[in-house]
């Protein structure tokens, strides 16, 4: 026990890579061939033939690996996150009625009733 020799993990804060693809490409790939497989399988019961089946899953599954690697090499880990985010930031802020809720009505004599100064109890002076 004395001479127990422990490696050391180098890859701490570091994000996942799998065959090239990094951090959520992975997860994306993952639901895309899941997605794919049930696609075939309900194209398979449907009663398509089996060719036509493997044809359109086949050409699907490498479509969606091309895209995906293709994304993970553009953008990096976080750069379709930051690319999504960037489009959900309004290009301007219209203020269109916003003033008159901050203005009220300007013509109400604050402190006063109808029937003349609160100070002398309504009578008229």
């Amino acid at each position: 026990m004395a001479n127990s020799i422990y490696s050391v993990n180098k890859g701490i804060n570091l994000s996942i890579e799998f065959r090239g693809l990094k951090a959520q490409y992975i997860w994306y790939l993952a639901a895309g061939m899941l997605a794919i497989m049930i696609l075939f399988a309900i194209m398979y019961v449907c009663g398509l033939n089996t060719y036509i089946c493997l044809a359109i899953a086949g050409g699907s599954g490498t479509g969606l690996t091309a895209k995906v690697y293709k994304l993970s090499n553009t953008y990096g880990e976080f750069g379709l996150a930051k690319k999504w985010a960037r489009k959900q930031i309004p290009t301007c802020i219209r203020a269109a009625y916003s003033r008159n809720l901050f203005m009220g009505n300007l013509n109400v004599s604050y402190g006063k009733s109808d029937g003349g100064n609160v100070a002398n109890n309504g009578r008229r002076t």
